[in-house]
């Protein structure tokens, strides 16, 4: 990162404390990314449905991530801070979307809900990969990515399990009656709403923020640069101004994206099929594919909150780019070989390989990244630098439906296998990213 000052060293706790707000929103997208199919076929929605209903996700994302990250770029409250009134503010509006999702009468009201529960997340979750940027030395910054993807890995892992918790704990009815949403879901998400707005408060209350280097300068120019035509013509212009380390960054993230939206659209469908053998989302059947899909999900999650800490120690002897390549190629692998699989206990087995990809893929581009931005526009640069999350998502939307209807005959299965040749690609791409920055913890 470019800047005239040195940051202070923060210590463990501090760490902890800037990053816990992740426990929460990671509870929040662990929840859709488990759930928002099973929610869709439930209310009626046929398989090649599934991606034109998920556009919500990419889109929301591809509109307020930039938005958001150039305001808080351009914010400065002398008790709140630059970042800290989007946390608290997208906390707010995402616990009210998730205590309303379960409650969907109908496929257009899901729908709609998601573009709510989408938007709130991104404007809670964007300014969180700029504020490592802001806080942390570059010493420190794979090391806060990494925190960052701890509670990512812990938030997921309760939130994907609760589900299969409330019904064989709690014996809480998993059946979905008179075509509604079952009562395991409902619960969850009233779960999810409560701690994402607590975890990110405790953020909001226990961390600090240093205020711009020159105050008076910083306020000249956001007044000089008041209006929205200044505002999206300073957005926008900056694509042209894109650092070389983030446009190849960008092919890595489309292809990888690609494969992790497959994977989130079409699991529930996948297992019901192969393994319960049923396409019926009103049987028993496939409820209780939902919740091995939560438990699958667990896995995967819970893998890479402990490969988090371990992946920072290789980057070290080896380089970021190689960390990152190898396991992205473990992760496509596995999900090839979800295809292959009947036995609802050997899916557990991808499920690890998956999971050390997405630790990588929750830090390594990040830490890289970091490495190659202005500290002046961090917060907006990590939003553009989501259009290349969002995109390949929206891609797969277009296209997904297509290929299952009319090349993989309904099987979702297959869409997976597609789903992991297109991350091990994007392993393969990583060779070709500068990284100027020597790891570091």
């Amino acid at each position: 990162m470019h800047s005239s000052s040195i940051k202070p060293r923060l210590s463990f706790w501090q760490l902890w404390n800037m990053s816990f707000g992740f426990f929460g929103i990671q509870f929040g997208f662990a929840l859709q990314n488990a759930n928002t199919s099973r929610i869709f076929s439930t209310l009626g929605a046929n398989p090649d449905e599934l991606p034109l209903l998920w556009l919500a996700a990419p889109v929301t994302g591809l509109l307020v991530q930039p938005i958001i990250g150039y305001l808080s770029d351009n914010t400065w409250h002398a008790k709140w801070g630059r970042r800290r009134p989007f946390f608290f503010l997208g906390a707010l509006l995402a616990s009210i979307a998730l205590f309303l999702m379960p409650n969907s009468s109908a496929l257009w009201m899901a729908a709609a809900v998601l573009w709510m529960m989408d938007a709130a997340i991104n404007i809670s979750m964007e300014p969180f990969r700029a504020f490592v940027g802001d806080k942390l030395d570059p010493s420190q910054q794979t090391a806060g990515f990494a925190m960052q993807t701890f509670f990512i890995g812990c938030g997921a892992v309760i939130a994907s399990l609760l589900p299969t918790f409330f019904a064989d704990v709690l014996n809480v009815s998993n059946v979905a009656a008179n075509g509604g949403i079952p009562d395991t879901v409902r619960y969850s998400f009233y779960a999810g709403g409560a701690v994402f707005f607590i975890s990110v408060l405790w953020t909001v209350l226990t961390s600090t923020e240093a205020p711009p280097e020159n105050l008076e300068q910083f306020r000249a120019e956001r007044a000089a640069s008041r209006g929205l035509g200044a505002a999206l013509k300073d957005i926008f212009g900056g694509f042209r101004r894109m650092p070389k380390t983030m446009a190849q960054l960008a092919f890595v993230q489309f292809f990888t994206w690609i494969a992790l939206f497959a994977m989130w659209i079409y699991t529930t469908n996948a297992v019901a099929d192969n393994v319960f053998g049923t396409t019926d989302a009103q049987s028993s059947a496939f409820q209780e594919a939902g919740n091995w899909v939560g438990t699958m999900f667990a896995v995967y999650n819970g893998v890479s909150a402990l490969a988090a800490f371990i992946l920072p120690v290789f980057a070290r002897a080896t380089s970021r780019k190689m960390v990152h390549t190898v396991c992205l190629i473990i992760g496509g692998l596995s999900l090839i070989s979800v295809f292959m699989i009947t036995d609802k206990q050997m899916l557990l087995l991808p499920m690890i390989g998956v999971g050390i990809a997405w630790a990588s893929i929750l830090t390594m581009p990040y830490a890289i990244l970091a490495g190659a931005l202005p500290a002046h526009r961090m917060g907006y640069y990590m939003g553009v630098f989501n259009f290349f999350v969002v995109i390949p998502q929206i891609v797969s939307g277009i296209v997904l439906g297509f290929f299952i209807k009319h090349f993989f005959n309904g099987h979702a299965a297959s869409t997976l296998a597609l789903g992991g040749i297109s991350m091990a690609l994007a392993g393969v791409l990583t060779l070709l990213v500068k990284d100027s920055a020597k790891p570091a913890g």
